[in-house]
């Protein structure tokens, strides 16, 4: 009976080492996939990092100087891209309002005086914000997307590893049912004696 038990277990630890190999394979893959991809496109915007001495905060020179002047191709590049040189400017050049909110404004002061210079540099306040809103949003998504990459690579390691880890113990569980069976096979068999009353 221990033998048999023994056995099953083993099995059912090699099927789910195997399924974790498969998902860890899978995984890789999900991993290679994203990095290159997010990598691709990101080179393909030709986007170069600042130069140190564009680097005006300090906020900035700790995320961005160690980029400085590199291409941007990579996930982190364009978090640190998008949140301390696109959002910094954005800020700056809108006092810290939003392209929501500069557009609400453009809106109203179109509606009330359309020709004056302040509805028109509204409008190009209103533009510069879209397209930097429009930009960061794309690399925060490059950022997104590297970072289910490191993910899936992190979860392949664990599967690969938890896969190893049951091969052992099934092959270990299935030499003790086999030592078990000798043992049993082994054991003389006990006589009853009848016993009377």
């Amino acid at each position: 009976m221990r033998s048999s038990f023994d056995k099953l277990i083993s099995w059912t630890g090699i099927v789910v080492a195997v399924v974790l190999l498969f998902a860890g394979g899978l995984l890789v893959w999900a991993s290679s996939f994203a990095t290159q991809n997010v990598h691709d496109q990101l080179k393909a915007q030709q986007i170069t990092m600042p130069a140190a001495e564009a680097l005006t905060t300090p906020a900035q020179k700790a995320a961005l100087g160690q980029y400085a002047g590199q291409d941007l191709t990579t996930g982190a590049q364009a978090k640190a891209y998008a949140d301390e040189y696109i959002q910094v400017h954005m800020d700056e050049a809108s006092g810290g309002k939003t392209y929501s909110q500069i557009s609400g404004e453009f809106m109203a002061a179109n509606k009330t005086a359309p020709d004056a210079p302040a509805t028109a540099e509204l409008g190009q306040l209103r533009q510069t914000l879209f397209m930097g809103t429009t930009l960061r949003g794309m690399l925060l998504n490059a950022y997104a997307f590297a970072t289910l990459g490191t993910i899936a690579m992190w979860a392949a390691i664990a599967a690969f590893i938890g896969s190893a880890v049951l091969l052992t113990l099934s092959a270990l569980g299935i030499r003790h049912a086999h030592k078990t069976e000798g043992v049993n096979a082994a054991a003389p068999a006990i006589e009853r004696i009848p016993v009377t009353v």
